[in-house]
């Protein structure tokens, strides 16, 4: 079957150890499904991975890709959650937790394999390309904003690096949720399409802002950290899923501890929390943001557009 897949590891250089051609169809194993792939979307992930970080070069090669809805083998159209392990379901008792790619091949190839129990079904509402945008980005903005940050509606959230597919998500899960959001980006042509989403007010990266925010949602990292501490009101929250501009910045501690700030870390979701995303996007009418739809046989310029920041929303590949 046709696949994108790592073949080699690259720290500097991501995308020379990224092929695309033939790899073996999933075999069949007791308690797992194999799904036919609709869409698939990319994640910096992927990105991550084709650098070596949570893929060991002796797993290669190994076809990548998180996300995607299809078809299983009794023809229901199914969402993937893609966190394998600590349920015991498909895998050892023991196994610990792993987002698939890091143990088991991924969603970029025309047929992927995983454990029944994750796959949810998906609503007749969502689209095969909307529906592969929500197990990872989505989903990780979901439990950012309602599992961990303690915000309730009418709270200000301030969201950093507007543009991203997590950064984007959180734009518009939280407006749907009646929180006031405010944006960031270097971009200004980013920072209008955040107000269109629903962001009530943008700023550029590092601005002074009119007041201190209840929570801050941190995916840039270094960047972007300084500034995030800096707009956080005494006993506010930093929620943090990702770095993707450097995970060491200054630490800013004698600000955190004087104002008693939390900083809360956060990764992917639970089945059960993108049970509850997939719902709220079936009844409120809330999709995902798509940047582009891609063959898969064009995954290279997806995963270019996505390491220079060139994109607003998710990039999907379809088989």
């Amino acid at each position: 079957m046709f696949a994108a897949y790592a073949a080699r590891i690259d720290a500097d250089d991501p995308l020379s150890g990224l092929e695309l051609g033939e790899r073996p169809e999933p075999e069949a194993r007791p308690g797992w499904s194999t799904v036919t792939v609709r869409a698939a979307s990319l994640n910096h992930h992927d990105l991550w991975s084709l650098r070596g970080v949570g893929l060991p070069a002796g797993k290669l090669p190994m076809i990548l890709g998180c996300d995607a809805a299809g078809i299983d083998e009794h023809g229901n159209e199914v969402v993937l959650h893609s966190v394998i392990g600590q349920t015991g379901h498909g895998v050892g008792a023991d196994e610990p937790r792993s987002i698939l790619t890091e143990r088991y091949q991924g969603t970029f190839a025309q047929q992927v394999s995983v454990p029944t129990w994750n796959l949810l079904p998906k609503p007749a509402g969502l689209s095969f390309e909307e529906a592969a945008c929500l197990p990872t980005a989505w989903l990780t903005a979901y439990r950012m904003l309602f599992t961990n940050a303690g915000v309730r509606p009418g709270d200000t959230v301030l969201v950093q690096g507007a543009g991203g597919g997590v950064a984007t998500a959180l734009i518009v899960l939280g407006k749907a949720a009646g929180l006031r959001v405010w944006a960031t980006s270097r971009d200004e042509a980013k920072r209008a399409r955040a107000l269109e989403l629903g962001a009530e007010q943008v700023f550029p990266s590092g601005a002074r802002l009119p007041e201190r925010v209840d929570a801050v949602m941190e995916t840039v990292g270094a960047a972007t950290w300084s500034h995030s501490v800096k707009s956080l009101r005494p006993g506010g929250t930093i929620v943090i899923s990702g770095a993707t501009s450097g995970p060491n910045p200054p630490a800013e501690l004698t600000r955190i501890f004087f104002l008693e700030l939390k900083v809360v870390g956060s990764t992917m979701g639970t089945k059960e929390e993108l049970a509850g995303l997939l719902a709220l996007c079936a009844t409120t009418g809330v999709r995902p943001v798509i940047d582009t739809v891609l063959p898969l046989a064009e995954a290279r310029e997806g995963f270019a557009r996505m390491a220079k920041g060139e994109l607003f929303g998710k990039i999907v590949l379809t088989p």
